[in-house]
Parts: structure tokens; C-alpha cells; sequence
């Protein structure tokens, strides 16, 4: 596995200042890995600025003011991509409206990927850092999508900041739970680019150390993508996808609250009253014990979800009221990790709705 040695012992890059200890106990800074054959870095300044002034006369800004806007650009303490992307909004109207709604979280999220980063008539150079600079921005506001498609057109070759191309599509890749894409975006971030910032490195790290830990179609599973969901809900994206992962994720649910009913082995909760009718503060198929007792009481803190408790709370849901269903869900998710009580819930407001639509 191209990552092996990365991950061998996570502690010396999730340092935030990966210092090393020499022979006399004094700290000093690991060195920084140096270009090397097959390796890419950042384009130099003097090289990227000459780019960019070259487009930007190709494109009529040749007027004094303009010039002396520019020169103030590439004056600034700003990273390269952020240069080159101020030098495109000086020179074309278009690239500064498409950038300032890109970054505008007032904006409503692109549905589709602009066409200038396919008009082939168009250098390059201005495509591919254009793209660059506007996935950054989706992905900044949780836009990931369309993000990763602005830069399928292009190769990290074609952008002047490899480490910020690899960066932004494993973020994406990340959020939108495509490991494999993600575990090579990682990748060539941590082993193809010789100068990927620290910060960079460590965020990647703890993606890829995140993914070795999930499974399919496990609680940790049906977490990740109501993340999702909620997300494409905040970004007005409630259509016929988002619809589809809700269903999915209901479904998931189901067949885990199965493999818990066999795992819970039955209900166990006693004979109850043989008449089918429930005694005054007793909940139908509970037994005799109140709701409190039987479904509140259970593994408190534990982190973990009582299976015969599960099993008994959905089968008398539709039967429960509202202010009863509350306090169930609190006892039964006490101490779960909150992205597995937010699936947990999830699934018992599913039910809430199925049982008064009844």
C-alpha cells in the first residue's frame, strides 16, 4: 500500500510542529522532503507571475491602472493560487462574478459546472487555476459535488499549487465517502508533492486514519451519510438523490435493528397481562414493568444499545405519545456517540411518521 510508511507511526505527522530530537535532547525541525525525480511542487512566484501577467495582457488589460492593480496583487504576502485567481477577476468581469459567488455563502450552490472550464479556445493556465480557485471555495462551503467535477477536466500539471488540487479533491472525496478515490488523493498529496503545507498533511493524515476505521453499512455508516443528507438540505439539494439516501439510510437501519433482534435473542420482558390489553402504566408487549423502568432503565452510559431494549421500544412505538417517545429515545441512546444517537433517532422519527400516518 503506496501509504504504508505514512501511516506506520501517525504521531510523527500529526504533530503540529513535527519536530525531532536530536542526540543532546535539543528539538529541532524534521527537513522538509526535497524535490526529487517524479516529485511536483509549487510554482515558483517570478515563474506564475510571469504567467499570469502574460494572460492578463492577452486579455487587453494593458492601462496603466490596471498594471499597477496587478503589481499590488503579486506584492502580497497571499499564496500563489490566490494571486494568480485576483489577477483572473482583474482581468475578466466574468472570473470575478463566478469566483465572488463561489465564495458567497449567501449564493444558492451551483447545480452544474461552469462551461469556461471546458471551452478548450481558452489557455489552460487560465481554466485550470480558475477551476482550482473556485473548487476551493465550494469546498469551503460544504459544496462538494460540484467541486470535484470543475476539476475532472484537468491534471495537476496544469495548476500552479499541486498540493491545494490533491487537498481540496480529497476533502470532497472524504466528505462524500468515496475512499478509495479519497485514500489516492491522500496519496499523492503525502508521497507526490514535495512541498504539501504541514497543515495539509495533518488533516489528510486524520482523513485516512478515519477511513480505516469505517464499514460497510455499519451505524458508523448510516452516520457519515446523514451528514450528507443534512447537508444537501442545508444547500436546498432535497430532490430525488437526497431522497434516495434517506431511503437508504432507512433501510440500513432496518436491517441493523434485524441483526440486533437476533443478536437480542426475543423480547424477554415478561408474560404481560394475556389479555392483550395494557394496565394503567404498563406499555403493550412491555410486561409489567412502566415504560420508565423497562425502557429508560438501561445500559446508562454504556455507549452502547441495549438490543432486547431496541427490539421492544419499535414495537410499541406507534402506541406511545409524543412526550413517552422522547424520554425512550434519551434513555436508549445514553452514552452512544452523537453521530450514532442522531441515526438512532433518525430511525424512531421514521417511525413517528409511518405510525401517525396510520
Amino acid at each position: 500500500m503506496r501509504l504504508t510508511r505514512w501511516f506506520i507511526a501517525p504521531a510523527l505527522f500529526l504533530s503540529a510542529s513535527f519536530t525531532m530530537v536530536s542526540a543532546d535532547d535539543t528539538p529541532r525541525r524534521a527537513p522538509r522532503a526535497t524535490a526529487s525525480f517524479g516529485m511536483i511542487s509549487t510554482m515558483e512566484t517570478d515563474a506564475a507571475r510571469a504567467q499570469a501577467e502574460a494572460w492578463l495582457k492577452s486579455a487587453g488589460k494593458t492601462d496603466d491602472a490596471s498594471l499597477k492593480a496587478f503589481n499590488d496583487i503579486w506584492q502580497s504576502n497571499r499564496p500563489v493560487l490566490d494571486k494568480v485567481a485576483d489577477t483572473f477577476s482583474l482581468g475578466n468581469a466574468d472570473a470575478a462574478k463566478l469566483l465572488a459567488e463561489a465564495h458567497n455563502p449567501a449564493m444558492a450552490a451551483p447545480t452544474d459546472v461552469p462551461a469556461v472550464f471546458k471551452d478548450a479556445k481558452l489557455p489552460v493556465f487560465y481554466r485550470a487555476n480558475l477551476a482550482l480557485a473556485y473548487a476551493k471555495a465550494l469546498s469551503n462551503r460544504k459544496v462538494y459535488e460540484e467541486g470535484l467535477d470543475a476539476l475532472k477536466p484537468f491534471k495537476v500539471e496544469n495548476v500552479v499549487d499541486p498540493s491545494a488540487f490533491y487537498f481540496t479533491q480529497a476533502v470532497a472525496e472524504h466528505a462524500l465517502m468515496m475512499k478509495k478515490d479519497a485514500v489516492k488523493s491522500i496519496g499523492h498529496l503525502l508521497e507526490d508533492v514535495a512541498d504539501t503545507p504541514e497543515r495539509y498533511r495533518v488533516v489528510s493524515a486524520l482523513m485516512h486514519l478515519d477511513m480505516l476505521l469505517w464499514q460497510e453499512k455499519d451505524l458508523g455508516w448510516v452516520a457519515r451519510k446523514m451528514d450528507n443528507i443534512q447537508r444537501r438540505l442545508d444547500l436546498s439539494r432535497g430532490g430525488p438523490k437526497t431522497q434516495k439516501m434517506q431511503k437508504d439510510v432507512v433501510k440500513t437501519l432496518d436491517a441493523l435493528i434485524k441483526k440486533l433482534e437476533q443478536q437480542g435473542g426475543g423480547s424477554g420482558s415478561g408474560s404481560g397481562s394475556g389479555s392483550g390489553q395494557s394496565k394503567p402504566g404498563n406499555t403493550p408487549g412491555m410486561g409489567s414493568q412502566p415504560l420508565q423502568d423497562s425502557v429508560l432503565g438501561g445500559r446508562s452510559g454504556s455507549g452502547q444499545v441495549d438490543p432486547k431494549k431496541f427490539k421492544e421500544l419499535t414495537e410499541v412505538w406507534g402506541k406511545l405519545p409524543e412526550k413517552e417517545r422522547a424520554q425512550a429515545i434519551v434513555g436508549l441512546t445514553r452514552g452512544l456517540d452523537p453521530r450514532y444517537r442522531e441515526a438512532i433517532e433518525a430511525y424512531f422519527k421514521k417511525l413517528s411518521s409511518v405510525s401517525d400516518n396510520k
